[in-house]
């Protein structure tokens, strides 16, 4: 069905050794850019002392939104396998970031791809592999007063809050199936004060 792409459904994490180099690839599902960003920006803090932490993501129903990145390790021979093995499992809204620690031996090209690819891939096996609904994003502001009843509709499984600002005048974007969209905002829209915004 075209409304339903694959995905994996919990992050996972997966370790390989090559030539005394160590490899930790961590995949987690993400619904945007930006989410995928901050996944990344985590493991280049928590993993500063590594020589290279590199990484590709992939979003949308499409698979054309997608960015990968060697991090210093010659052009192509990370961030493109990595990439290559998310492609290769017909994944989407993916991220996975792959940590080296080197181990004083040099890989080589081949060797350096077929590390990063090897990592990518026990990542995804040691994930779940799941079939999602197309998601719809939109955003809604309000004011304070109206927290509680927005939070109770938004409290349904299918709905997944991607951001949230809580002021004198709130915002929260979230997404949910295609489908759901509609009768939720219907549902929204009886709250006092609710704008619908995006």
């Amino acid at each position: 069905m075209a409304d339903l792409y694959k995905t994996i459904s919990e992050p996972s994490t997966a370790t390989i050794r090559e030539k005394m180099s160590r490899f930790i690839a961590f995949a987690h599902p993400v619904e945007t850019a930006q989410q995928a960003k901050e996944v990344i920006a985590e493991y280049q803090r928590k993993y500063h002392d590594a020589r290279h932490v590199c990484w590709a993501y992939m979003l949308g129903q499409e698979r054309k939104d997608f960015l990968s990145n060697d991090n210093g390790e010659p052009s192509g021979t990370a961030g493109k396998p990595i990439l290559g093995q998310i492609n290769s499992f017909g994944l989407t809204n993916i991220v996975i970031v792959v940590v080296r620690y080197f181990g004083g031996i040099k890989l080589g090209t081949p060797g350096l791809i077929q590390a990063y690819r090897e990592a990518a891939r026990s990542a995804i096996e040691e994930a779940t592999v799941v079939e999602e609904r197309v998601k719809v994003t939109s955003t809604v502001s309000f004011g304070y007063v109206s927290l509680t009843p927005v939070m109770r509709l938004l409290k349904n499984p299918g709905v997944n809050i991607l951001s949230q600002d809580f002021d004198n005048t709130c915002s929260i974007t979230f997404s949910t199936p295609a489908d759901d969209m509609e009768p939720l905002l219907a549902q929204l829209k009886k709250v006092e004060g609710l704008n619908i915004v995006g």
